[in-house]
């Protein structure tokens, strides 16, 4: 059983979405494609077809409902399983405009699915 460390409930959610990666000195590098498993306020776990290394920071936009959600953010962990690549990303800035969009879209997510409890990838039994 593993201990819950998160500081925002993060409801399961499947959406595309792109990235940039950004190196150490601020110049743009590799743009991939994505997709979420989750969404908080704090962050989001993603799905990739290539490794994200911890530290690394992403510029991502993700599609929510009919709006783009600009997030910058940085890989916190990451682990691999059945050939793809797992990628918790807390984000450091997100404008006030797309919090509101990503607040309303989570408050809309958790009314609909209030008890969601399925396993991260991450997670151990």
């Amino acid at each position: 059983m593993t201990t819950e460390r998160r500081k925002y409930i993060r409801p399961e959610s499947l959406h595309l979405l792109d990235y940039l990666i950004i190196d150490a000195q601020g110049r743009l590098g590799e743009y991939a494609m994505a997709r979420t498993l989750n969404v908080s306020k704090g962050g989001m776990l993603i799905e990739t077809h290539i490794p994200l290394a911890k530290g690394q920071q992403v510029m991502i936009t993700l599609g929510l409902h009919e709006q783009l959600v600009d997030v910058m953010g940085t890989v916190i962990y990451t682990t691999d399983k059945t050939g793809l690549h797992y990628s918790g990303v807390e984000f450091l800035h997100v404008s006030d405009h797309d919090k509101q969009v990503l607040d309303s879209y989570i408050t809309a997510f958790q009314q609909q699915y209030p008890a969601d409890t399925t396993p991260y990838p991450m997670e151990k039994d």
